[in-house]
């Protein structure tokens, strides 16, 4: 299949070729023809498929087609909600590469930044709105925007919104739009409450499922080790020294973590950025930024700091730690190993994740290959460690000096 066939227009055909795609990938197969006739979607696919420009193509397309040219005014008629700073910003610049053929204007809000620059920017008349619903709320309250002409209304990356608490905004947002405006949900999951959310503002929507085990990883070679927690450091170290080369992911659970490992690779003199919730809206993009041009190879994040942002050229990701939803496992990896070219992914289990293990392979339906050719091989039989606390009883049976100590304090 071939983007013409979309019958989308020449000035958006443009500067796709301009961007060398070709071939539509399977979201965008099942999601623009939906799009453009005016249905709601569902729209659930792992990152790194394709989401946005299946969504921006066919409101591009739908907005062009039916914008007033006899007008100077602009209005708000497509508005997109994202969850995150540098989602936001990622989605503005596809809708500005789309769509810079088309005399459509867009432009994104988000908190963080001064928000009088971003007044000006809406008071001349913007037709897309890319926005985070906290500075959107405000910007409304402050009657700088109105939704009276909202045409389509997106919501993405929506499980990760519900999972940050925007739910009540979310819904607040949708309530003030009109009624007969086109809705569309984007998802990487569809847990109950983004099912619940769905059935609650959309009309008989339609669905597309681009299931994780067909989207994932035929294009990534994936590698797992076996190692004890405290030495996944110095398998990292190793790794990055002498096997891992390029444009590298790290994945971490906590902000903790990354910070640490941020650290440790600094002294080790590795040219490395992070991304978590608790840095500065500018310190993000800067580290973002850092990475994407070049300064540095090495991209250290959370999951929620760094989903749906895309990364071009990812050579490898490494799961520093493994994740305990099987579907965030795939979407990790997806970030590398696309649009044709191949990547690697690099996965350290530790004792008290093995159980990780077993939910991410059946749902990939496949083994991962273990390599046991490295130095802290983990030994088979250990188990996952447990931290005793006060008052643990010993292995007598009888309590702790501690222990009595503390129940008296208690009554």
């Amino acid at each position: 299949m071939h983007f013409t066939e979309f019958a989308l227009n020449k000035p958006i055909l443009k500067a796709i070729f301009e961007k060398n795609y070709d071939t539509p990938t399977d979201v965008q197969k099942e999601t623009i023809p939906l799009v453009l006739a005016k249905k709601d979607v569902v729209v659930s696919a792992q990152t790194g498929t394709g989401k946005t420009a299946a969504f921006a193509l066919p409101i591009l397309q739908l907005l062009f087609h039916q914008q007033d040219a006899s007008s100077n005014v602009k209005h708000i008629r497509a508005l997109v909600i994202s969850p995150t700073r540098e989602l936001a910003v990622q989605i503005e610049e596809e809708f500005k590469d789309y769509g810079k053929y088309t005399h459509l204007k867009s432009t994104c809000v988000f908190g963080g930044t001064s928000i009088e620059a971003q007044k000006n920017i809406l008071r001349k008349g913007v037709d897309i709105l890319i926005a985070t619903p906290g500075r959107l709320l405000d910007l409304r309250k402050q009657e700088v925007i109105n939704f009276d002409k909202v045409e389509v209304l997106v919501l993405d990356e929506a499980d990760l919104m519900l999972d940050m608490g925007f739910i009540d905004d979310v819904q607040k947002i949708e309530r003030m739009c009109p009624e007969t405006k086109q809705t569309l949900m984007i998802s990487a999951t569809m847990p109950a409450k983004v099912v619940q959310l769905a059935r609650t503002i959309l009309t008989e929507p339609e669905r597309v499922e681009i299931t994780p085990s067909v989207a994932a990883a035929k294009s990534v070679n994936q590698l797992l080790y076996y190692v004890p927690k405290p030495d996944k450091i110095e398998l990292c170290l190793q790794l990055l020294r002498k096997e891992i080369e390029g444009n590298i992911l790290i994945f971490r659970r906590t902000k903790n973590g990354v910070e640490k490992l941020e650290q440790t690779l600094l002294k080790n003199n590795f040219k490395a950025e992070s991304l978590h919730g608790d840095k500065t809206q500018s310190a993000r993009q800067k580290a973002l930024n850092s990475f994407k041009n070049g300064e540095v190879n090495i991209l250290i994040a959370t999951d929620v700091a760094s989903r749906g942002i895309d990364i071009e050229d990812l050579d490898a990701v490494i799961n520093f730690d493994l994740p305990n939803v099987p579907e965030t496992y795939i979407h990790r990896i997806g970030r590398t190993g696309r649009a044709g070219k191949t990547g690697t992914s690099h996965s350290f289990c530790a004792a008290d994740e093995k159980s990780y293990v077993t939910s991410i392979q059946k749902l990939i339906k496949k083994s991962i290959p273990v390599v046991e050719d490295h130095p802290y091989v983990l030994d088979p039989k250990a188990k996952p460690q447990v931290h005793k606390k006060k008052g643990s009883k010993h292995k007598s049976g009888r309590k702790s000096a501690a222990s009595k100590k503390n129940k008296k304090r208690w009554y």
